[in-house]
């Protein structure tokens, strides 16, 4: 008994550490082409302010960790469990590029590709934990929401230069 909280503890530990290092190592490897390039680029007039997505992102990382561990505790083994979990892994893949792709390839365009894909596989990432743990589905909405909103974003800053 002692043995597996333990390790229902790594693992949560691991969840989100996980998706926290994602934005951590993508950000780092972005952070030297960021503000001289994106401070040329033509923003619509609703653009966040730029302090905001730091504290946005983390607490998004986080909720992220918390469904991942939801469902990755879960003591079945499933073939629906794990393919939940590679679905998850897939739209992490794509949330790691985006930054790499906008911010140190100043590519609007590949990068709006990229978060269609990342939209796609969310969406399919959040039907995939609902019926293994509602609750895990449910943490994810406010991470779809707003890269429903940031591809609303990417899309016009694309558009408007």
């Amino acid at each position: 008994m002692f043995q597996s909280k333990i390790t229902i503890l790594l693992k949560l530990a691991c969840s989100i550490l996980i998706c926290q290092s994602i934005g951590i190592v993508s950000g780092l490897l972005s952070a030297n082409a960021n503000n001289a390039w994106f401070n040329t680029v033509v923003k619509p007039s609703w653009n966040p302010p730029s302090y905001l997505f730091a504290p946005v992102w983390t607490v998004l990382y986080l909720l992220m960790g918390i469904a991942l561990w939801l469902v990755w505790k879960l003591p079945i083994n499933s073939l629906a469990k794990t393919k939940a979990l590679y679905i998850f892994a897939l739209q992490l893949f794509f949330n790691f590029w985006w930054t790499i792709l906008f911010f140190t390839l100043h590519s609007p365009f590949l990068a709006l590709i990229d978060i269609f894909l990342l939209l796609f596989t969310l969406t399919i990432t959040i039907y995939s934990f609902a019926p293994l743990s509602r609750t895990a589905s449910w943490l994810l909405v406010p991470y779809i929401a707003w890269v429903t909103f940031a591809t609303i974003l990417n899309y016009t800053i694309w558009s408007m230069n």
